[in-house]
């Protein structure tokens, strides 16, 4: 018999907290097994619960909320944040927080009509008890979130929708699986981010492989097309690209702490690389004046080619995020290995 502990965690049930293990037992011709992955969910003072904190035996964990479906927190098993959380964070709900991972739908950035980066990352998700097709997440420490359209969102953007989004955290590895449902009876087209601010040692000292020679468009320059010229993307001022028609694979490179991200992605053919250096920075309320030394936000992204789907077809993407202990200026990681296997 092996025994699969699939996620713990705790909730209020008549005003107490209890916790909620979920166990699959599978029959097999071998020794019994428990892989422990839990996943806990933090309550407010009003009993409300705001978010989950994902945990895995090597001891990296994951902080989501519940406002925006939003992963806040990414720390590896050495207790170090992966993840850049703005020092003058103004999170008053529902608007979502600067930093993390926030999500943009049904509009990214300014290209439509809607508010900025859609209204998706200002909702409120649930936990998603239903979120078949996709397989159990064996051995990772998962929660499944869905946000369903409501009748102010019709008044504003008039299209039925669910979107589900799959958290998983497992050894040195963060993946999303965002998708979108049409469950409305006509069709539809949206743009999509995953916006990732990763945390770095200082930003004069990253360099972005994997983009080189691709077109952009440059929303600095009224988002004029241009053609990369550059071997690998290096910063030295306000960055604000969208790159188009991306490999499946992009290496961040962190010299100073010789560390590297890893981005892999599905169904998210754009990148979209942001910093906003000191000017930019200072006119932000919600970014300290020296944050963007720490921060370069790499995002899946589908902008240029909106997504269309017809009356009950659902779109589904894919976001792998990892870290190389190692940095192309140590000698000791080549990053088209990275990006190309």
């Amino acid at each position: 018999m092996k025994l699969k502990l699939v996620a713990s965690f705790n909730t209020l049930i008549n005003n107490q907290e209890k916790k909620i293990i979920l166990i699959s037992i599978e029959e097999r011709n071998c020794s019994e097994k428990v892989i422990i992955m839990s996943s806990n969910i933090i309550h407010d003072a009003d009993g409300s619960a705001s978010r989950i904190v994902l945990k895995e035996h090597t001891g990296s964990t994951a902080e989501v909320l519940f406002q925006g479906g939003q992963v806040v927190s990414w720390k590896n098993e050495r207790r170090e944040e992966l993840l850049f959380r703005s020092n003058k964070t103004l999170w008053k709900p529902p608007k979502a927080f600067r930093g993390g991972i926030p999500i943009s739908f049904p509009q990214f950035g300014t290209f439509g009509s809607l508010e900025r980066h859609g209204f998706a990352r200002n909702r409120v998700w649930e936990l998603d008890d239903s979120p078949s097709p996709l397989p159990a997440a064996n051995n990772q420490s998962t929660v499944d979130l869905i946000l369903k359209s409501t009748e102010e969102d019709l008044k504003t953007w008039p299209h039925r929708f669910e979107v589900r989004l799959r958290i998983s955290l497992s050894a040195g590895k963060l993946t999303l699986i965002p998708r979108v449902r049409n469950i409305d009876n006509k069709p539809f087209s949206f743009t999509f981010s995953l916006r990732n601010y990763l945390s770095v040692s200082d930003i004069s000292e990253v360099r972005v492989e994997g983009l080189e020679t691709l077109d952009y468009f440059d929303n600095l320059q009224r988002g004029e097309r241009y053609t990369e010229q550059a071997d690998a993307i290096t910063f030295d001022s306000e960055t604000d690209r969208v790159y188009l028609s991306t490999p499946t694979k992009t290496a961040i490179i962190d010299h100073e702490k010789k560390r590297t991200y890893v981005l892999q992605k599905e169904g998210m053919a754009d990148a979209v690389v942001w910093n906003p250096w000191d000017k930019k920075a200072k006119s932000l309320p919600d970014l300290g004046d020296q944050d963007y030394k720490k921060m370069l936000c790499v995002d899946s992204a589908a902008v240029e080619t909106p997504i269309i789907l017809k009356p009950s077809e659902e779109w589904r993407g894919r976001q792998e995020l990892s870290t190389v202990s190692s940095s192309y200026c140590s000698g000791q990681l080549d990053p088209r290995k990275v990006i190309y296997g």
